[in-house]
């Protein structure tokens, strides 16, 4: 995001250009950012090839969103159409870690492979049912993602921005309104 700019848009267009015309992929800043593997695991689940579209809008991207709340029926439509490009990484017995939306093509992994905590395993992308550039991530209890009941989840550590300064977090889960940052693992000491 752009927390200098009204509104804190996470594009770098007007309010009224992605409203008319639509917004650019790379646009946005976090379109091809890299995703990393959140612990240490199997990945039970890998798929890419999910086209995204090439600019998001508003009311194509709104369309899109409630076919998919409409419409949808887990047991015969394909989930891709909504989770788009994602992986699936079992973390510890009943534990998975979803990872959706993914760039087309970006996905670093296949099943069975084992990945270290902090592992590039693909990049930020548009990909399924997603309104604009972003990760979904979740814990869940299943790895079968259209039925899986999500699993609360709390950062080891972060920095959340207040008062004009950074302050620590350790063991702590942001809101949704709060700016936070990750450190690599060496600023972390």
């Amino acid at each position: 995001m752009d927390w200098e700019r009204k509104g804190w848009p996470a594009y770098r267009t007007s309010l009224a250009q992605y409203l008319l015309f639509g917004v650019p992929l790379d646009d946005y800043y976090c379109w091809g950012k890299e995703v990393f593997a959140p612990c240490d695991g199997i990945v039970v689940q890998a798929e890419d090839g999910y086209k995204e579209r090439a600019r998001t809008k508003l009311l194509s991207d709104m369309s899109n969103a409630f076919k998919n709340a409409r419409y949808f029926d887990p047991k015969q439509d394909d989930i891709q159409s909504v989770a788009g490009n994602y992986i699936i990484i079992e973390c510890a017995p009943n534990v998975y870690a979803g990872l959706v939306h993914l760039q087309t093509g970006s996905i670093q992994v296949s099943v069975g492979q084992r990945v270290k905590k902090g592992e590039v395993i693909g990049r930020v992308g548009h990909s399924g049912n997603s309104f604009a550039p972003h990760l979904h991530f979740q814990l869940m209890d299943s790895s079968d993602i259209a039925v899986a009941n999500g699993l609360p989840c709390a950062f080891e550590q972060y920095e959340i921005f207040k008062n004009g300064i950074w302050e620590k977090v350790n063991n702590g889960i942001p809101t949704n309104k709060d700016r936070i940052r990750f450190l690599e693992s060496d600023e972390r000491k």
